[in-house]
């Protein structure tokens, strides 16, 4: 199994490309801005993507996720609970000062537990409130993509709708922690870094 992180838009996104060794499996995981740079590397590395999963659905996340989905005629999967911010989009947008394409279609709702295969693609969901209502995270064998909840050195912010910092940091300390010390982070900005070490330094969460 590959992951490429691609650094996109003006809040620089990090969206993730996964895909199997034999490239027969290939997900999106929110890849909301810059598609031309997605589809580039896909076509580079020949790669077909099966669907998209977000991690929740800021604008950062979402912008021009519709053109990709478009291009590829993708299934979309996200928490119910972020469908008022999905809905929102082009006011999302207004605040900012940024253009968005179209809102995009959810196929599949996620919740806590559900596991996913796609071949060797194999994960599961931890239903992770607090920088939004309905954030999730993938938890793979040997990594995590964390979204905006956990960063390297930080966490999500929680000024934005139904943020809350109490339910943030339980989330964290829930379920995040019970996961392997060893275990990667994939955020949704920034760098890579593992559970043991934000365990250790992160300075939110002594």
């Amino acid at each position: 199994m590959r992951i490429q992180t691609l650094s996109v838009g003006p809040f620089q996104m990090n969206a993730y490309v996964i895909y199997s060794d034999d490239r027969k499996n290939c997900l999106l995981i929110d890849p909301g801005d810059e598609i031309e740079k997605i589809k580039s590397f896909l076509e580079k590395e020949e790669l077909k993507p099966r669907a998209i999963f977000n991690t929740h659905a800021h604008i950062d996340h979402i912008r021009f996720l519709a053109d990709i989905q478009k291009a590829y005629d993708l299934p979309l999967y996200l928490a119910e609970e972020e469908l008022p911010l999905l809905n929102y989009l082009p006011k999302q947008g207004a605040m900012y000062g940024l253009e968005t394409g179209a809102v995009p279609t959810v196929h599949h709702f996620l919740k806590e537990g559900q596991h996913y295969d796609f071949g060797e693609l194999s994960f599961h969901t931890l239903h992770t409130p607090g920088h939004s209502p309905g954030s999730i995270c993938f938890v793979f064998d040997d990594f995590v993509i964390s979204g905006d909840v956990l960063f390297y050195n930080s966490i999500g912010r929680t000024d934005l709708y139904m943020g809350d910092m109490d339910q943030l940091l339980t989330s964290i300390r829930t379920k995040l922690w019970p996961l392997d010390d060893s275990m990667a982070v994939y955020p949704g900005h920034g760098p890579a870094t593992s559970i043991g070490r934000e365990k250790k330094y992160n300075p939110f969460l002594k």
